[in-house]
């Protein structure tokens, strides 16, 4: 049914059960699985262009740890399971369309992700990346919902 899932992760708790069931779904239908982590964009305004670039840098080595960290996360948990898995880091200031574009790209037929299950005012302020993908994504999607077993 599945061939290539698409796995997004925030490095959050609830995010990590929604990987190990993306990847379980995975194994289950012999399908093979993609880890997407979306870093934000680097945005200061400075009057000193020295702390800007110093700044720039350590924003991108402290991205690019985490994005490690998190991939690895999802890569170890496929490995375990025998399930195949690529990952990618992404730079974009708008996650859910980075996630969109990347099933398209890829080849996905499945989104895998987490919803915090943010209601009423919160949820309105912040919005919603899972909303988003939801709204945007021309690929199914099936959301792990928090408090979900």
């Amino acid at each position: 049914m599945f061939k290539h899932i698409l796995l997004p992760t925030d490095g959050s708790r609830l995010s990590e059960i929604a990987v190990f069931n993306g990847i379980e779904l995975a194994r289950q239908h012999g399908a093979r699985v993609t880890a997407i982590h979306v870093m934000p964009e680097f945005h200061l305004l400075s009057y000193r262009a020295a702390a800007i670039d110093e700044s720039h840098d350590h924003f991108a080595q402290d991205a690019q740890a985490h994005a490690q960290r998190y991939l690895d996360f999802v890569r170890r948990t496929a490995d375990e399971a025998k399930v195949e898995c690529a990952t990618i880091a992404e730079l974009s200031d708008h996650p859910h369309d980075a996630i969109c574009k990347a099933a398209r790209r890829l080849g996905c037929d499945l989104i895998v992700m987490a919803s915090h299950g943010k209601r009423g005012l919160v949820s309105l302020l912040l919005g919603s990346e899972t909303q988003r993908v939801l709204a945007h994504s021309e690929v199914p999607v099936l959301v792990w919902r928090a408090g979900t077993p």
